[in-house]
């Protein structure tokens, strides 16, 4: 295990518009105020189309990992939490894991793969000050993966 000890900065609270696809905003969000590591929560509404990576399909053959992808049929409820951590160039990349649900069915995985805001989606992000995690590009898997230096 490795570990890095950050502190609490500033705490945005975000109100995402119906069509905005979650990871960009919140990327590009990350950018524009100079937010380095941060942690989000999510919860409110997601469109139709949006499309969630639930689990690779099996068997990883070589290595090569093909993710499944799931496709939201209908406007769902959404909750979600998640990180943001630069890569080796400074950009901002988000990683969150929740759940999108409707009349008692619900799929999980992760929102890289476009989550699209419906009506009401809310968002907190909590920055964390200092240094040590950082995304790198994991040749095995094309993955940027989070490491601590």
């Amino acid at each position: 295990m490795r570990s890095a000890e950050l502190s609490v900065g500033r705490i945005f609270v975000l109100r995402l518009e119906t069509g905005e696809v979650i990871h960009e905003v919140l990327e590009k969000f990350a950018s524009d105020n100079h937010i380095k590591n941060a942690t989000v929560s999510i919860v409110g509404g997601v469109d139709k189309g949006s499309k969630m990576v639930s689990g690779p399909h099996l068997p990883i053959i070589d290595g090569k990992i093909d993710p499944y992808i799931h496709t939201v049929e209908k406007e769902s409820e959404v909750t979600g939490f998640g990180t943001i951590f630069c890569d080796e160039n400074g950009t901002p990349i988000f990683h969150m894991h929740g759940s999108a649900g409707r009349e008692g069915g619900s799929s999980t995985g992760c929102f890289r793969a476009g989550m699209i805001a419906w009506l009401v989606l809310e968002v907190v992000v909590t920055e964390l000050i200092g240094t040590g995690p950082v995304r790198k590009t994991d040749p095995a898997t094309g993955f940027k993966i989070l490491e601590i230096e």
